[in-house]
C-alpha cells in the first residue's frame, strides 16, 4: 500500500502523539492556513502567501517518501500555529534550518528579502 499524505497524517495522528502534536491530515490543515492567513495577514501579504501555499501543497501532492510527507506536514502545522499566535513578527530564521537549504531555496530567500527592503524603503509596511 503506497503512502499518501493523508494516510501518513492519520497514522501519525493516532501513532500516540499528544493531541496538540499530531498532524492534520493535508485537507484540514490547506484550509487552515488560508484561514490563519485571512484572519491575521494584511491583504497584501495575504494573497502572496495563499499563493504560496497552493503551489507547495500542489507541489508536493505525488510526494512517496513518508519522512518527506511527514516533515512537510509538521513544518506546515508549525507554520499555522505561528501565524495564528502572532510570533512570527520579527522572527529570526533558524540557523540550522538554514543551513539545510538549497541554493534554489537561499536565492528565494534573497529575492524575498530585497522585495521586503524594497517596500521598507518606499514607506510600505515592513515584516
Amino acid at each position: 500500500m503506497q503512502p499518501t499524505l493523508r494516510r501518513l497524517a492519520t497514522a501519525a495522528a493516532t501513532d500516540g502523539l499528544k493531541p496538540s502534536l499530531a498532524l492534520l491530515p493535508p485537507i484540514p490543515l490547506y484550509r487552515r492556513l488560508f484561514r490563519a492567513h485571512r484572519k491575521h495577514l494584511p491583504t497584501e501579504m495575504r494573497l502572496l502567501g495563499d499563493e504560496y501555499i497552493k503551489a507547495e501543497f500542489r507541489a508536493h501532492r505525488t510526494t512517496d517518501n513518508p519522512v518527506h510527507i511527514v516533515g512537510f506536514l509538521t513544518e506546515w502545522q508549525l507554520y499555522a500555529q505561528k501565524i495564528e499566535g502572532d510570533s512570527w513578527r520579527g522572527e529570526k530564521l533558524d540557523p540550522a534550518k538554514v543551513q539545510k537549504m538549497s541554493d534554489e531555496q537561499m536565492g528565494q530567500m534573497y529575492e524575498l528579502m530585497q522585495a521586503i527592503r524594497k517596500r521598507h524603503e518606499e514607506g510600505g509596511e515592513g515584516v
